[in-house]
């Protein structure tokens, strides 16, 4: 109760409705309670036990083995809350704090007696031990003999598992396996020491002796349901451990983030739709590693700001992988090589998405993408939520008003436009028998989950009562696939979102309860110090639940990953055709199958703020096709907010607009004909920077790459970029800093080190003004400057204020870089053939470098068979040239239109492409950007655009 005591009025009344109500769209309520200043911590439980006794104050009065400052106390009663007499009876020290302090009153001593290390051993792939308890711990079930296994699976990456070598206990089986060590001739980046009594482990960096993980600071437990891993941490930069809504760093003052999938709009100090047990360190001088835990089973992260970490899980195993970097992108490389490369999403998934709760028919749904193409807005994709089905059950259409929903998305191709409906995995289990094939063929073949005494197990959704896919049986998939091959026969969509698949159900654990074992009531869980619910089955199913792979209790947090897996192998054989795959639940390798999104947010200010961290946190995750939903879920939005956040989501790797029913539409075409056009303008920015999209996707889906990516992975020795979260790049080149506030017609933002290029400076004047300190100082050189649309601003690291009235985005391009682009057009079937060009942002010595990934953006494994064209521009010596390094007839009959290169110090003599003179050209003085139009070279072979300059001194800023 103390803990739901810590949340703030507005988590209490988003936590209230939801539990009342049952209701997946629940943030009508929740529109409500913005302003309240941001997120509050999720602090850790006082309990009443706790404040009944007085704060000790007499140290000298504790034995030696309990004196240490409360920053390292490391809880001895994470399981219950304990008084003295409790505490003291498991040998842990007791000593109250004041209220000013969340510090835990019940700590481990000094060498508190844990497990015993034997002799360590070699093996095959590393070294073994085995581990032994001289007395039984304080845990019920305490596992008495422990396996640990050191394996080295590359230079940069070390494996560490404890498990029970006498008993078989579930381990987590990733889609595709999880890879094992292949040893490596490099030197390891790491050293790994231990401590045998009692037992602990201190990883170091080899290169400068940083300690990365020291576990000797608290005891290890292992128990049946219980186990316990604490270590230090490097440094207080932590980003990752979602999902959650919180700052892209989290807070470290003894906080605790639950990881357990539930279906809970977006609000602080709640567990959300998706479990992600990684996190990412930035260590003091710019180097950085990450630590993965791979268990599915219920976790509580406790954060403390020593700094340290404490790892909680309810079952499984410990199987732990520490990535070495030594730099933050390489750590994320190194994290998907464990979980899979992400997938290559279709290039019409690049555009923008238009969605509704309530578009009821098909007229209705016809008559909203006929509105976005008369008022000129490109849109690609046409969805449908629930209303699709008749009385709410998948598989089926509404025969009155949508009864010709085949001969809609007919029209819908060929118009360019694709289409995609939801599909929940709850299959309705009330229709009479013979008329619900998916439900009657299901029980035929046996893939549904069961309770506990081996029948089915029904829980109640949309439809009413509903029976849930084990999408772990290999059956089930292929009753998954049968079902949406013959569904697709009728109905030719082109992608699935697949939707309250945590799994949700409205009544917690099913229709007839469930059984009260120790599954179901677990000597620990999470629930007691904060998870909202009250228990792990709280609106969604029996822990004691059967599936194939185990017990719904260890398979909880993997049901989306399983469901995104089978669709998405499904999909590929109903089309043929790259899949496209939306999933609200996720848990690591998702990446591999779907793209997610940040669930039922707010329409709210802060909620557009706080979906930037969200949407970043899923590229270290692996998951870079993410994004929010734009003008938000929940509530009425603004046409000011609608519009920032269109201005903002056309830079989320997947940009939909979705709404709930009971709310005002937010399509753009309703709003002013200013908002409109400052609507438009955003979408055809992204649309016109698609092709530099699509090759930032193959980077992820070839090597890892991210896509939208903070500011420390490209920055990772500035101080400054180390925090930013409203600031992000797209790949390494392509600054956005989006207004975030209500009013604002100007935003601060941080131009790290270099020289930095408004992308929009051949048509929009951007004023900026440098700060000195917290004052702004505009000098008569920078007036004239920030009167000068484009010119080159070079920053030493720098705070500026930017105009952005309510048409303007800023976005700055990076020095060096070469970003293909097209015309842009109302889909991107159409955009795909018109005419490329390369926007060019010279380094201080006139060079620049870029590529181009391109193939027919819809077929299956193109990379893997080589059914791709990739080319690569460079620039230097005052010419931009290409080199076709793979061609396959893909950019056959596509030219290069033009250039804009910025940077060009003076005004050139004249232009020529492939060696002749070329007259429609324009040199701006102020802006120092040479556009060069006109052109017609063909993409597929070497080009060459060269300029003679006047002069033999460039005059940069």
């Amino acid at each position: 109760m103390a803990r739901w005591l810590k949340l703030s009025a507005a988590a209490l009344l988003a936590v209230a409705f939801s539990t009342l109500c049952h209701f997946r769209h629940s943030l009508i309520l929740n529109s409500r309670l913005a302003g309240n200043g941001g997120p509050p911590k999720p602090k850790l439980r006082r309990t009443l036990r706790h404040r009944l006794e007085p704060a000790d104050n007499a140290a000298e009065a504790r034995p030696p083995r309990c004196v240490m400052p409360p920053e390292r106390r490391f809880d001895c009663g994470r399981d219950r809350a304990l008084g003295r007499r409790e505490c003291e009876r498991r040998a842990c020290c007791y000593a109250p704090l004041d209220d000013s302090s969340a510090a835990p009153w019940c700590f481990y001593p000094h060498s508190y007696p844990g497990y015993q290390m034997g002799v360590l051993t070699p093996t095959l792939r590393g070294r073994a031990a085995t581990l032994t308890r001289a007395s039984a711990s304080y845990l019920p079930r305490d596992v008495a003999v422990l396996h640990l296994e050191e394996t080295r699976q590359s230079a940069g990456c070390l494996r560490l598992t404890l498990k029970d070598p006498w008993s078989e206990r579930y381990e987590v089986e990733l889609p595709g396996g999880v890879p094992q060590g292949k040893g490596s001739s490099q030197d390891a980046l790491y050293t790994i020491a231990y401590e045998s009594n009692p037992f602990g482990f201190i990883v170091r960096r080899a290169s400068n002796g940083r300690v990365i993980m020291n576990s000797t600071v608290a005891p290890l437990l292992f128990a049946e349901q219980y186990l316990q891993l604490s270590t230090t941490l490097a440094s207080s930069l932590v980003s990752g451990l979602g999902e959650h809504y919180t700052s892209l760093l989290l807070d470290l003052n003894w906080t605790s983030l639950t990881l357990w999938n539930r279906d809970m709009a977006p609000h602080a100090g709640a567990n959300l739709y998706g479990s992600h047990p990684f996190y990412v360190v930035q260590e003091e001088d710019g180097l950085a590693h990450g630590v993965f835990l791979l268990n599915s089973n219920a976790i509580e992260v406790v954060l403390q700001p020593l700094p340290a970490l404490t790892w909680v899980s309810t079952g499984g195993i410990l199987d732990l992988y520490v990535f070495m970097g030594p730099d933050a992108q390489t750590v994320i490389r190194q994290y998907l090589r464990v979980i899979g490369y992400p997938m290559m999403p279709p290039y019409w998934s690049l555009g923008f998405h238009l969605c509704r709760w309530g578009y009821k028919s098909t007229n209705a749904t016809r008559q909203v993408a006929q509105r976005m193409h008369d008022a000129n807005f490109p849109m690609d994709v046409q969805w449908n939520d629930l209303d699709y089905a008749s009385q709410g059950r998948v598989f089926t259409k509404d025969p009155l008003r949508f009864g010709d929903l085949k001969e809609m998305v007919d029209e819908f191709h060929q118009r360019g436009i694709k289409y995609v409906l939801i599909l929940d995995p709850g299959i309705s289990a009330t229709s009479p028998p013979g008329t619900y094939q998916p439900f009657d063929d299901g029980l035929k073949r046996d893939v549904f989950i069961q309770n506990a005494t081996g029948h089915l197990l029904l829980g109640k959704v949309w439809p009413g009562f509903t029976a849930f896919p084990d999408f772990t049986n290999p059956e089930t998939r292929q009753w998954w696939q049968d079902c949406i091959v013959d569904f697709y026969s009728e109905v030719p969509l082109d992608g699935l979102w697949i939707d309250m698949n945590e799994p949700t159900s409205f009544v917690s654990g099913s229709t007839e309860g469930c059984p009260e074992t120790e599954l179901e009531n677990p000597p620990y869980t999470p629930i007691q110090t904060g998870v909202l619910g009250g228990r792990l089955s709280s609106w969604t199913l029996c822990m004691s639940a059967r599936q194939k792979r185990s017990a719904h209790y260890d398979l909880h947090n993997v049901y989306g990953l399983t469901q995104a897996f089978a669709t998405h192998s499904a999909l590929v054989k109903a089309r043929g055709k790259r899949p496209f795959v939306l999933s609200r639940s996720s848990f690591p390798s998702i990446g591999r199958f779907s793209g997610v999104w940040t669930g039922d947010v707010r329409s709210d200010w802060e909620q557009l703020a706080y979906s930037i961290p969200s949407v970043l946190r899923f590229g270290l995750f692996g998951v870079p096709l993410a994004g929010a939903d734009v003008c938000g879920f929940g509530g009425d939005a603004s046409e000011e907010l609608c519009v920032r956040w269109m201005q903002l989501g056309a830079f989320y790797p997947f940009m939909r607009n979705h709404n709930d029913r009971p709310n005002a539409p937010q399509e753009p075409y309703v709003f002013g004909q200013k908002a409109q056009a400052a609507m438009r303008g955003a979408l055809r920015l992204r649309y016109s920077l698609l092709p530099f999209l699509y090759t930032l996707f193959h980077h992820a889906h070839a090597s890892g790459d991210t896509v939208a990516r903070p500011l420390f992975m490209e920055f990772p020795a500035d101080p400054r970029c180390r925090v930013i979260d409203r600031q992000f790049l797209w790949g390494s080149s392509v600054l956005v800093s989006p207004v975030l506030e209500a009013g604002a017609t100007e935003v601060s933002a941080y131009l790290p080190p270099g020289t930095w290029y408004n992308l929009r400076s051949v048509s929009r004047a951007t004023s900026i003004h440098r700060f000195i300190g917290s004052r702004r100082h505009v000098d008569q050189n920078d007036r004239s400057v920030a009167l000068r649309q484009g010119r080159p601003t070079y920053s030493e690291g720098e705070d500026v204020l930017l105009s952005a009235p309510l048409d303007t985005v800023n976005i700055h391009v990076r020095e060096g870089h070469i970003i293909p682009r097209q015309e842009p057009a109302l889909t991107s079937a159409v955009s795909r053939t018109n005419a490329f060009f390369l926007t060019v942002a010279l380094s201080a010595d006139g060079t620049a470098r870029g590529d181009l990934f391109w193939d027919d953006g819809d077929s299956v494994d193109t990379f893997q068979t080589g059914n791709y064209s990739y080319v690569l521009f460079t620039a230097g010596q005052s010419q931009v040239a290409s080199e076709p390094i793979r061609l396959n007839g893909a950019l056959d009959g596509l030219v290069l239109g033009g250039t804009r290169v910025f940077g060009v110090p003076w005004p050139p003599r004249y232009v020529a492409a492939n060696g002749e003179e070329v007259k429609d050209f324009t040199y701006n003085a102020d802006t120092k950007v040479l556009k060069v139009s006109s052109l017609a070279l063909p993409m597929s072979k070497m080009f060459t655009v060269q300029w003679a300059l006047t002069s033999a001194a460039p005059c940069y800023p």
